[in-house]
């Protein structure tokens, strides 16, 4: 019958034990089953079989003898989206299969419609997301130009950085986020005066103070957020100047109370201002500021970041970034 009124590829069985695996394998857009058959019977294959194919709700038709109204409550009541008693008109069947395919053709194009609405939503947050990162650097590298005109520090930094997490086994994910997150950690240079973050000389007790204060700008700028993206460089910009010996500022943290992202960028960051010109001094040669960074081990920095650090390829770290 389903094969005259045009329905493909039907799939039948006698032996109501291969159901649930026959349903599985086709996934099978409706199914047609009786009630009153051997071990499993329909009322069990009913609870057995999967209530969803390809995604949408899979309507089953009982087709049974008992007419009994305890047999239609049960069927209904164990999932049947249909119930008719033999010996039934075939056109009645016909119509109800066809309802049946309908609803879930609705069902199906509905999932789809969602899916494609979620897979909007996720792209438009992902542009939203990318462009208010791209703003945020934007602005980092205008506060870096002012002491860096090649703009090149915070890249360096963050590629470091991640060199430094991925040599820790820091999961892949958190490695993508530092990347992101570390070229911000300096944000808050955009609130410092240039007749301060230019000065060629050393700094007054004042101007060293009126410095500090970018951390606390750069987790005013970046705090708040949702995102955890922006979190992280929160975190960063307030805690890269924290030290492992709980000489650092702004709140004095100590070992691990400083967050590891901030402890990686820590050392990525003083490691590049040592190796490269600012207005205030020059380059250090490569070997010293290696030294430099392993001798302040359980000092200014993490030891387990310094013997990250140890491990990598220095001069290396010193080229522009790619990309």
């Amino acid at each position: 019958m389903l094969g005259q009124w045009g329905y493909a590829d039907v799939q039948v069985t006698n032996e109501s034990a291969e159901a649930v695996t026959l349903c599985r394998r086709t996934q099978p857009d409706l199914v047609l089953l009786d009630l009153h058959m051997p071990p499993p019977d329909g009322l069990e294959l009913l609870l057995r079989l999967p209530a969803e194919t390809r995604g949408v709700p899979m309507p089953i038709l009982v087709l049974t003898a008992d007419d009994s109204r305890a047999a239609r409550r049960d069927a209904l009541r164990a999932g049947a989206r249909d119930f008719v008693t033999k010996p039934f008109d075939p056109d009645e069947v016909g119509l109800r299969v066809r309802n049946l395919l309908q609803t879930r053709g609705l069902a199906a194009s509905l999932r789809r419609h969602r899916d494609e609405l979620e897979q909007r939503v996720a792209r438009r947050t992902e542009e939203l997301e990318l462009a208010r990162l791209e703003t945020l650097e934007r602005l980092a590298l205008a506060a870096e130009f002012r002491d860096d005109d090649t703009g090149e520090h915070t890249r360096r930094v963050a590629r470091t950085a991640c060199l430094l997490a991925r040599a820790l086994r820091v999961p892949d994910p958190d490695v993508e986020r530092l990347s992101l997150a570390a070229p911000l950690h300096d944000v808050g240079k955009i609130a410092v005066p240039d007749s301060v973050l230019l000065k060629p000389g050393k700094l007054t007790r004042a101007e060293y103070q009126e410095v500090q204060r970018h951390v606390l700008v750069g987790e005013e700028i970046l705090g708040g957020s949702g995102s955890p993206v922006l979190q992280t460089a929160a975190e960063i910009a307030l805690h890269h100047h924290e030290r492992w010996d709980g000489r650092g500022y702004p709140a004095g943290l100590r070992g691990n109370e400083v967050p590891l992202p901030a402890r990686l960028v820590a050392v990525a960051d003083v490691f590049d201002a040592l190796t490269h010109r600012r207005p205030y001094k020059e380059a250090w040669p490569l070997d010293a500021a290696v030294t430099e960074v392993l001798d302040q081990a359980a000092g200014h920095f993490d030891p387990d970041v310094v013997a990250a650090f140890a491990t990598l390829d220095h001069p290396a770290l010193l080229g522009p970034v790619a990309g």
